[in-house]
């Protein structure tokens, strides 16, 4: 905390000290309040009360055969070592570093649960508990101590425990919303001054920032983003920095959101609700996200079970839920709380999110992994999930994954279209080996092309926006292999004589191994552009453009076809356009495009503004525009 704000903690602390004296306790008085075999829950995070986990653990202390139960906690969790495996054991709600060896060896046990289910079941007692132990904020001039860093389950657990233990800690911010206790619902105060625990991310990795990229391009200019904490996270919100009007509705609100804040991308001013708030549950990072929620009206903070409920997250337009994964399986089942059977973290807010997102008007629910583990030894798209692996979010759920290899989306899509979209976002040492497997499954055709890995990268840099004559906004971008099913219907709209024309004699009726040798490309040899607009939650491809390297040095086949509805507006020249710019950028310095007679003014135009010089020539039967770049 900044010095202000901890000599404005120390002038409150002094103040209830003379108000609420008889409140105030030692360390092993509090304690004391503790029965052998009670339940506590401890505050989460950066409110976790560190000072007075030593005394719990004191041989002086009575508390014995008493269960302790949090969320990931900030600071050391004594009572999880194996000497005090007979005086305590820690059930899980959130598996963090500091219990993870003690769950691996059975001394702790893990609770796997929806972060918005928990304060409920503290109050009905599913979850029973019988003290709760929390560092806050001293008390104001009105009796209220502030629960500071961390709402999420506090209010719960304050309401149902029978004894309720603060540590009164002067660095501990100050925060608005849900943030208020009075001291005539505390048993014991205790002073305890200390720094707020920090939580500090690990050095980003090349594949984190190249991950961060391809979500970046998912978030929409104005949307409400909800994200975690982690070095992935935190390359997210660096991503993030050239967008504009971003809300924030999360659970976790880290460092990374404060850089958004103080440089106006985070503003709030298009949400839907909570317009102009940053609202979370849970604040934790170094000390520069503590010194900017303290006293910051922008800021607010409330219970998880509001926070996290599906139904509110849903009110948000455009809201972005951006969640990681531990693996994902080719039908698009995901495993984010394990490893096999090892369990690792939890279940924690991901499906709060991926769901309430899904039900938002223009949401995007978004899962994010690396695509490989242990030095790349491993890949984290998978035939199946490891035996053991928990499935957290369903394959019914899943939207957008997105790996350091692009982006696959499965909403609504068939297994086959779901394990090809995933294979294309694979490591490209694993597509191979994914695909045979997924052929094994009969989750893909047996004569499926071998995933193209020439250039492993989807090439985001050819992606261009345009606009009709009518004022239709439309992308061009290359094609992916997900995009057989968009691109079938546009085929098949088109009549025998104009696929003929624009391709090269190609039967009107094309056969699947076709469409997919459309989509599965290696971006140098050949590449094909599509045009793509979305028509309400539908995307539709309304053109094409292609070129395919022939036998001669730097010639390659071209051709260009658009939708009826969509000739005339401009898309056939924006296509050929950025055909001409590829094409020059790979080294192709001649197209070639087979040609018919009636059609060669037209195709001239098209070409004729971008290159050096267009010629007709005659081949045979065909007439070809040989377009010199």
């Amino acid at each position: 905390m900044s010095i202000s704000s901890v000599e404005t903690g120390d002038r409150l602390l002094a103040s209830a000290r003379e108000r609420w004296h008889d409140k105030f306790v030692s360390p092993e008085e509090a304690i004391s309040k503790i029965r052998r075999g009670d339940r506590i829950l401890l505050g989460s995070g950066s409110v976790a009360p560190v000072g007075l986990l030593p005394y719990l653990v004191s041989e002086k202390a009575e508390a014995g055969n008493c269960e302790i139960l949090h969320l990931l906690t900030l600071g050391p969790a004594p009572y999880a070592a194996p000497e005090f495996e007979r005086r305590f054991r820690h059930n899980a709600l959130f598996i963090g570093p500091n219990v993870r060896r003690a769950v691996a060896e059975g001394r702790a046990d893990y609770t796997p649960v929806f972060l918005s289910e928990i304060p409920p079941m503290i109050r009905n007692r599913q979850i029973p508990i019988d003290v709760f132990i929390v560092s806050v904020a001293p008390p104001d001039e009105n009796g209220y101590c502030n629960l500071g860093s961390h709402v999420d389950i506090a209010p719960a657990g304050i309401d149902a425990a029978s004894v309720v233990i603060c540590e009164v800690n002067p660095c501990m911010p100050r925060t608005f919303g849900e943030t208020r206790v009075h001291v005539d619902r505390i048993d014991c105060l205790v002073e305890m001054k200390h720094e707020v625990p920090e939580l500090k991310s690990p050095p980003l990795r090349d594949e984190s920032i190249a991950i961060a990229r391809n979500v970046a391009r998912l978030v929409m200019d104005g949307a409400t983003i909800q994200v975690g904490i982690g070095a992935l996270p935190d390359a997210i919100l660096r991503e993030l920095k050239d967008h504009r009007d971003l809300g924030v509705h999360t659970e976790m609100f880290t460092d990374g959101i404060v850089d958004l804040a103080r440089s106006g991308v985070v503003n709030g001013s298009k949400k839907s609700h909570h317009q102009g708030k940053i609202v979370a549950s849970i604040v934790m990072g170094t000390r520069k996200v503590y010194d900017f929620i303290h006293e910051n009206p922008d800021v607010e903070l409330y219970p998880v079970d509001y926070v996290n409920d599906p139904f509110n997250i849903a009110k948000h337009d455009y809201m972005t839920a951006i969640n990681t994964a531990i693996e994902v399986d080719l039908t698009g089942q995901v495993c984010a709380d394990s490893i096999g059977d090892r369990f690792y973290s939890g279940i924690g807010g991901q499906v709060d999110f991926i769901r309430g997102s899904a039900r938002a008007r223009y949401g995007r629910p978004i899962i994010c992994l690396p695509s490989t583990a242990r030095n790349g030894n491993v890949s984290r798209i998978k035939p199946m999930l490891t035996d053991g692996a928990g499935v957290v979010t369903t394959r019914g759920d899943v939207h957008f994954v997105v790996t350091e290899y692009g982006i696959a989306y499965l909403h609504g899509k068939s297994v086959r279209e779901r394990a090809m979209a995933l294979i294309q976002i694979a490591h490209p040492k694993y597509r191979s080996w994914l695909l045979a497997e997924a052929k094994n499954r009969h989750y893909v055709y047996q004569d499926q092309p071998e995933p193209v890995v020439v250039q492993a990268l989807y090439p985001a840099k050819y992606e261009w926006s345009h606009v009709t004559k009518q004022g239709i906004q439309y992308r061009i971008r290359p094609i992916k292999s997900t995009d057989e099913a968009m691109l079938a219907p546009m085929f098949y709209k088109f009549s025998r004589e104009e696929l003929y024309r624009r391709f090269f004699g190609n039967e009107g009726v094309l056969p699947d191994r076709s469409i997919q040798d459309f989509c599965t490309i290696d971006y140098k040899e050949t590449m094909t552009l599509i045009g793509t607009y979305r028509e309400d939650v539908v995307t539709r491809v309304i053109g094409l453009a292609l070129y395919t390297r022939i036998g001669a040095p730097g010639e390659a086949k071209a051709g260009v076809i658009v939708t009826s509805d969509q000739q005339g507006q401009g898309v056939a020249v924006a296509l050929a356009q950025r055909l001409c710019e590829v094409a020059r950028e790979a080294g192709v310095s001649t197209l070639r495009l087979d040609i018919h007679e009636a059609d060669e003014q037209k195709v001239r135009r098209l070409f004729a503004p971008h290159a050096r010089g267009c010629e007709l020539m005659r081949e045979g039967e065909h007439q070809v525009l040989r377009v010199d770049l």
